[in-house]
């Protein structure tokens, strides 16, 4: 039997729809929840990651999990799906206490968790990722396909979702492959999903289609734990958030009564930057950086642009608009076509990521665990990674007493959380692991930066520090451009914006005159022509 049938709820308890817009849940504070965590506490070498923490969830409720990196979120979700075990604390599913020392553990009560990078085999189907191991077989031998695909199909349209389970994942796009996990979530009949930045990679139709889904994986009494950043999406689909600070829980609310400064004021207990871009007069600053005519096929239609000292520029558009590949063409990342490149109104060539720091030049990739950093070494060495011949001794050795200083000076001025330099970058959070990105192209000291979705999966409190940062270098005379999904960052860090579609620049607009408004018209506006860039 299905989950769609085994947990469906009565009639009497089914969520219904506030005139906020979110799931408002009927159910009276009985203390019969779905799960319940009490008392959990954590250590870790150097680190108490939660401190007698609490967390309990619903049935077809949507509960939120917020907090700053390194708040303890993902070590309380990973106690609940059996990848970590607690020093203390106690479990109770339906008021019955229960022990999770495995993954397997966890899959066995139903609780799945969906992770925000995906785990799923691109070389197979989105039906064979599905039931991977657990395949339909002739005779406990060969494998029966035509069973397995069936069995895919009827989950696909238990969730409405058109998608031929024959189709590779590697041919599907984020948002597919996101669907394809939950696919396999359910396929174990999971009572509680945990969705850990489920939309960091989504635009806004994805976003929307996802949320689709979680209300009718909430219509039929599925408890979801929902992990984000994005405030705005918590007020849209969830029903109460817990607030976590420091390995502490700090209080639960239920979302249709509380604002978003409230949260934001829980989670990070100080006052943040909510300031627009400082003021910035291009007739006083010179062109330092441009682009003509850069072009790669149909990602890269002409695109011209210049950047001057101490200007950010935002460079914005819909996904597959062909930002990222604009900023990994001028890095020397990915060949082009044809265009150049002036450096101070000098012709450089770029052929690689060698050329372009020579020149002065660094990108902070959208994707910091896999470009930017090396996650199996330590703090201190990715910090110098870029620059690791000024610590050499004669050729043949680091001087690792310079090191060692270096990185502990990058991790006081940036507030890096860890417990010491040579901790391993993957043991830190999101928030942190970004910043040791950024101490790495600061202690090269680049003139021109290209920072490429540079809070993407980091808490509001880390990204106003981030923004922060940006503002100083700016001040300092470093060129930037910015590289982001959200508008309201964009529009708070930037001098000057560009907007993109389908490979090019659609429009420019000053800092004054832009809105969230303004640049979607941009980013839809669909030119035959390459429209002239306007210097400034």
């Amino acid at each position: 039997m299905s989950i769609w049938l085994k947990t469906r709820l009565p009639a009497a308890e089914a969520p219904v729809r506030s005139s906020a817009g979110t799931q408002a849940l009927t159910f009276a504070e009985t203390g019969n929840f779905l799960i319940s965590l009490e008392n959990v506490t954590k250590e870790f070498p150097g680190v108490k990651a939660l401190d007698n923490c609490r967390f309990d969830l619903m049935h077809g409720e949507v509960h939120a999990l917020v907090g700053e990196n390194g708040a303890g979120k993902s070590t309380l979700v990973k106690i609940l799906a059996g990848m970590v075990q607690m020093d203390r604390g106690q479990i109770r599913m339906e008021g019955r206490v229960v022990k999770i020392p495995t993954p397997r553990a966890a899959r066995m009560l139903g609780v799945s968790i969906i992770h925000q990078e995906l785990i799923l085999m691109n070389h197979l189907t989105a039906a064979q990722n599905i039931f991977i191991g657990r395949e339909p077989r002739h005779w406990g031998v060969v494998l029966d396909e035509e069973a397995l695909n069936k069995r895919a199909q009827h989950i696909f349209e238990r969730m409405h979702l058109d998608l031929d389970p024959c189709t590779p994942v590697s041919e599907l796009t984020v948002a597919k492959q996101q669907m394809v996990e939950i696919a396999k979530a359910l396929s174990f009949d999971s009572r509680v999903l945990i969705m850990d930045e489920p939309t960091a990679a989504l635009n806004s139709v994805e976003v929307e289609d996802l949320f689709r889904l979680i209300r009718q994986l909430q219509s039929s009494g599925v408890g979801i734990i929902y992990i984000s950043h994005k405030m705005d999406e918590l007020r849209q689909i969830s029903n109460r958030i817990t607030v976590m600070r420091d390995g502490q829980y700090v209080a639960t609310v239920p979302t249709v009564d509380t604002s978003i400064k409230t949260i934001i004021n829980m989670m990070v207990g100080r006052q943040l930057d909510n300031d627009g871009p400082t003021v910035f007069d291009a007739s006083k600053n010179d062109v330092v950086f441009e682009v003509r005519r850069l072009w790669r096929g149909k990602v890269i239609r002409e695109v011209s642009f210049n950047l001057r000292k101490g200007e950010i520029l935002g460079l914005v558009g819909l996904m597959g608009a062909g930002r990222t590949e604009v900023a990994r063409a001028v890095f020397g990342a990915d060949p082009f076509d044809g265009g150049e490149i002036f450096l101070r109104g000098r012709k450089v060539i770029i052929r690689s990521p060698r050329d372009a720091v020579k020149n002065g030049i660094g990108y902070l990739s959208e994707d910091r665990k896999n470009c930017g950093l090396i996650t199996e070494m330590d703090v201190k060495t990715n910090i110098v990674l870029a620059c690791m011949n000024r610590f050499a001794i004669g050729g043949l050795f680091l001087n690792q007493a310079a090191i060692h200083n270096t990185a502990r000076n990058f991790v006081s001025q940036l507030a890096i959380k860890t417990s010491s330099v040579a901790r391993l970058a993957r043991s830190l959070s999101g928030g942190n692991q970004q910043k040791i990105v950024i101490a790495k192209w600061l202690l090269r000291d680049c003139d021109i930066l290209f920072f490429d979705e540079p809070t993407r999966g980091i808490d509001v409190g880390t990204k106003s520090e981030i923004y922060k940062l940006l503002d100083a270098l700016a001040r300092q005379g470093k060129a930037i451009v910015v590289i982001s999904s959200e508008l309201p960052e964009v529009l708070r860090l930037s001098h000057r914006i560009l907007v993109m579609c389908e490979g090019r620049i659609t429009g420019e607009l000053t800092a004054s005159e832009a809105s969230q408004e303004k640049i979607m018209q941009l980013a839809f506006h669909r030119e035959k022509r390459r429209p002239e860039p306007r210097y400034v």
